[in-house]
């Protein structure tokens, strides 16, 4: 029997979890170095002119902040003078090289010093005891500080493959050939046919555009109008046939995303802002400013702050943003509500990435109550530092335990075996490749997002909303039901089962971030420009990689894929399988057994996640990281119980992340198993002292 995953279950991890785990910020005119400052100049200018284009969405909701925008600056630095040293040499001669290979070591120490990528990438002293986890992930690693922590590169598992051996992407060349062929343009595989303009039926899911780019102040990029590739624009064409092609000279507009420092080659890698560890920084944040900023800060007892202006029939909302000019206010202007405000800017991307950070939110708060009436001495630090301890493993659990089986199936065990222990030789950082694989969600999404009332019934005319005018729409929370209806849309409505015909549905494929202009983004096109961006090399390698078989020719690709005629048409396309992105190679594979992803996504999804387990020093199963009885409590954690506990919903399924039908499948959520508490219970130490002295006494 075929089992259907409910929206939940990519909300959960493709939402919060991958919020928390990637994200890459956007490169700036390297040659001009106040470029930052005006793209900050002209997204303002946008929004007091009250117009935005999709790329201006983008440019909020990852507008670089504290440390990211530092280490941004300083890649920018250093890369700005290598293209200035390489301009320089050329003068001499037409010879092509590599500026890299003239450069002797302390040559380059000096121009990693003066960059300020030195500064970048110093060491971390680590104190020699702690009991709670970095906000930026820093010391989890004693041994190497930095491996996992925020701002930094996102790991190789394979060389990069880039044109020139070091930063131009592939494809950036017109009319250069790869393993004996031209790369076809992104926008090729995904161009619509007829077809594709029908709107899909299986499924629902809300949908997050894991770590996209921004765009570059328009006024100096014009990554619209200058299909060239130069850095950091490298705009997706059109194809002649492309029914979107409205003029010859127009492009998608693409920004490569941001580099970090890489003294030791000076390869390009690009950065992570935020942490890599499963630590909900979607919650609490990558950067220890931001961290501060979304707590509340006025009765210093461990609680995050809370929307002043609104509340949810009673319950808490995320705060706004402190701006007075907020991208949001865009998607309804009478309204002029901003923003959400997160420890991940993303919040406002979609509703149901809202209304998970929102249940989360609460979740803490609610435990950081309960936790103070069990314990009145703590401060409001311990109160904060206990509640975020418990947050974290409800959503490791929730991952390992009831999310990977369903997604892998057989092939779980294969790639993430049980629990043996921290190794702290094992390295965590996110993967650049997972980082674009993990994208594998967005074939999932539903063309609109479902919310339904107490009966489970479409919620009148607010019922279905077309995915793009949900947005960076938060006022469509405040003023049209809350998060209630969302949450029981998403338990209620299963997810778009992936079919090789069709694999996005308009809404991404056409319509991304369409809330005030007529042309949208393509979410397919930009993930295989990413990838080449990012220098990921082609689909056979990573199925090498993988210890899986390389398709040579039609044959061979058939048997993978199981169906001649998509092999066909691959072949058509690249030529050969080596040539073909890995994104839409690896969503085009037919699932493994009872699982969601084909074997190259099994393995490179399986990978990270056991890297991400096992080195991790705060993970929730090492022993002492909680006490054996507050293990026994946290076992019996489930989404169901956190929806329960966090909203005005009475009934839920036992498992949300399989799709159930109501009233059957449904329980009152007293028959579900609370999180008991009563473990984290401890004595004043000037009563244990008592005790103790006590005994003393009486012996």
């Amino acid at each position: 029997m075929e089992i259907y995953l409910s929206r939940a279950l990519s909300v959960i991890v493709g939402e919060v979890l991958l919020s928390s785990l990637i994200m890459s910020e956007p490169a700036w005119d390297l040659p001009v170095l106040s470029c930052l400052n005006s793209f900050i100049f002209s997204l303002k200018k946008n929004l007091e002119e009250k117009v935005a284009n999709p790329m201006d969405f983008l440019k909020h909701l990852k507008d670089p902040v504290g440390r990211t925008r530092s280490a941004v600056r300083a890649a920018d630095y250093l890369e700005t003078t290598l293209k200035l040293l390489k301009i320089k040499l050329q003068l001499s001669g037409k010879w092509r090289f590599n500026v890299t290979d003239l450069l002797d070591r302390k040559q380059k120490e000096v121009i990693s010093k003066e960059t300020g990528c030195d500064y970048q990438i110093r060491s971390i002293k680590c104190p020699k005891h702690d009991i709670y986890r970095t906000i930026t992930g820093e010391c989890n690693n004693r041994k190497h500080s930095h491996l996992g922590s925020s701002n930094r590169a996102f790991a190789r598992w394979l060389p990069a493959a880039y044109e020139d051996g070091v930063s131009v992407p592939r494809g950036a060349s017109e009319g250069k050939l790869y393993n004996g062929f031209p790369l076809p343009l992104v926008r090729t595989y995904s161009c619509p046919d007829s077809s594709t303009y029908r709107r899909w039926k299986q499924g629902q899911v809300a949908w997050e555009e894991y770590r996209e780019t921004v765009q570059e102040a328009r006024d100096q990029l014009h990554c619209e109008t200058d299909c060239a590739f130069k850095s950091p624009c490298f705009p997706i064409k059109f194809p002649p046939d492309d029914p979107r092609m409205l003029r010859s000279n127009l492009c998608m507009p693409f920004i490569q995303s941001a580099s970090v420092c890489n003294p030791r080659t000076f390869t390009r890698e690009q950065i992570n802002a935020v942490s890599s560890f499963i630590d909900a920084s979607t919650v609490y944040g990558s950067e220890d400013s931001v961290a501060k900023s979304i707590r509340n800060q006025t009765d210093h007892l461990g609680l995050m702050a809370v929307n002043q202006n609104f509340t949810d029939a009673g319950l808490e909302l995320l705060p706004f943003e402190n701006k007075t000019k907020s991208v949001c206010v865009l998607t309804n202007e009478s309204l002029n509500i901003p923003c959400f405000k997160a420890g991940d800017k993303r919040v406002t991307e979609n509703l149901g990435l809202s209304a998970l950070h929102t249940v989360f939110l609460r979740e803490h708060n609610r435990l950081v109550s309960e936790l103070r009436k069990l314990n009145p001495h703590w401060d409001g630090e311990k109160l904060y530092q206990e509640s975020r301890k418990i947050v974290v493993a409800i959503i490791q659990i929730i991952t390992y335990r009831d999310y990977l089986p369903l997604l892998l199936a057989e092939e779980t065990s294969k790639w993430i075996p049980s629990y043996s222990g921290y190794n702290e030789n094992v390295d965590p950082t996110v993967s650049n490749v997972f980082s674009l694989a993990f994208r594998f969600g967005h074939v999932s999404v539903r063309p609109f997002v479902s919310r339904l009332d107490d009966s489970f019934q479409p919620l009148g005319s607010f019922s279905h909303v077309p995915l793009h005018l949900a947005f960076c729409a938060p006022w469509r929370i405040i003023m049209e039901g809350g998060i209630d209806p969302l949450i029981r849309g998403m338990v209620v409505d299963h997810a778009k089962l992936m079919k090789q015909n069709q694999l996005l549905v308009e809404e991404l494929q056409n319509h991304l971030f369409e809330q005030t202009e007529v042309m949208g983004l393509d979410l397919a096109a930009l993930n295989m420009q990413r990838g080449r961006d990012h220098g990921l090399p082609g689909y056979n390698d990573w199925r090498r990689f993988c210890g899986l078989s390389q398709p040579r020719n039609i044959d061979e690709f058939s048997e993978v894929l199981g169906n001649s005629k998509l092999a066909k048409k691959f072949m058509e396309l690249y030529g050969t399988p080596d040539n073909i992105d890995l994104w839409i190679g690896a969503v085009a594979e037919p699932f493994v057994p009872r699982g969601r992803v084909g074997p190259l996504l099994a393995c490179i999804i399986g990978t990270q996640f056991r890297n991400l387990r096992d080195g991790d020093r705060f993970w929730w199963e090492k022993p002492g990281v909680f006490t054996p009885q507050q293990l026994h409590a946290l076992r019996k954690i489930s989404l169901s119980k956190v929806f329960c506990d966090n909203t005005h919903i009475k009934k839920i399924p036992r498992d949300v992340f399989k799709v159930n039908s109501y009233p059957e499948n449904f329980v009152d959520c007293h028959e579900i198993d609370t999180l008991d508490l009563s473990p984290w219970k401890d004595e004043p130490e000037s009563v244990t002292k008592g005790m103790q002295l006590s005994k003393v006494c009486q012996k």
